[in-house]
């Protein structure tokens, strides 16, 4: 078996798993690359749900306030996850890896490329969260640059109470639903839209929310940063994406290489051949780059 152009890692967003990937993979796959994915801890086939989630009749007063079972899920366990899957895809692909995390996985994959700078050609952020050192995801939520975002209010409960933040992805509210998928999936069509949010878990341990960035200038820094803007994002709006762009290049220096998509937040189920296309562009260009740094 030959070895593939490079490795792409793919780690998904809050809430999501792997098969958030499920339509890139192929592409990428089909173009001679690898692509490499994981459920991280507390998600997708690692998360447990509460137990009122499942009771019938449903009962919201006690679903809004049982403790999480993910709640002790922490940012560290997710990071070792994430470079030991870096490091098989460095193996399978002579150390040409291109690490991608898609919203809240943008915490994550920042704390990836602190700690394995060497392993990557580039790090990739889809609509992610990418914040500055000492800053965690719950305060960049907060900035008043993401004051347009309707993902908080999908929050169930209080989330120091219960350990974690809680959506309701099965909920039958029409209002609700709709707002789920407003949040998520805007320009992805009705029955598509239903399918992924039958894969939400709905628990996120606070500890990725409040976990501060770590990144630094001297490792993090020495690796070549891209973003992908989505336009159309109520998750996570442009302002805020644009915001995060700016803050990192004035702490880190060097500038953060942007992309853009007319999209949702979601735009590997709307538009997985445009967001596949950004991903090899992204290799083509950091090979191009390595490849002159060699000379």
């Amino acid at each position: 078996m030959s070895t593939p152009k490079a490795a792409f890692v793919l780690v998904h967003g809050g809430w999501h798993n792997r098969s958030s990937w499920d339509r890139i993979t192929p592409i990428l796959e089909a173009e001679g690359f690898a692509a490499l994915t994981l459920d991280l801890p507390g998600a997708g086939g690692n998360a447990i749900a509460p137990v009122s989630l499942g009771r019938r009749p449903f009962d919201p007063a006690a679903f809004a306030t049982e403790p999480s079972p993910v709640a002790g899920v922490t940012q560290e366990e997710r990071t070792q996850a994430v470079v030991a899957l870096v490091k098989e895809a460095a193996s399978l692909s002579g150390g040409r890896v291109i690490l991608v995390g898609h919203s809240a996985g943008g915490m994550t994959i920042s704390a990836v490329t602190e700690q394995v700078p060497d392993l990557l050609l580039a790090v990739v952020y889809l609509a992610g969260f990418m914040v500055p050192k000492g800053m965690p995801l719950l305060a960049m939520l907060q900035h008043e640059s993401m004051s347009s975002a309707l993902s908080p209010r999908l929050f169930i409960g209080d989330p120091t109470a219960i350990g974690a933040t809680r959506i309701h992805a099965g909920s039958t509210d029409e209002a609700y639903r709709s707002l789920l998928k407003a949040s998520f999936y805007g320009d992805v069509p009705e029955a598509e839209f239903a399918h992924a949010a039958a894969q939400l878990h709905c628990d996120e341990s606070n500890a990725g929310a409040l976990a501060p960035s770590e990144i630094s200038a001297g490792r993090f820094g020495r690796v070549p940063r891209h973003y992908i803007r989505t336009t159309q994002d109520c998750a996570i709006p442009l302002t805020g994406q644009d915001h995060m762009i700016a803050m990192v290049d004035e702490a880190i220096g060097g500038r953060t290489a942007t992309h853009t998509l007319e999209s949702s937040h979601s735009p590997f189920l709307s538009q997985p051949a445009g967001l596949s296309r950004i991903l090899i562009d992204i290799y083509v260009q950091s090979l191009a780059e390595q490849s002159a740094e060699a000379q």
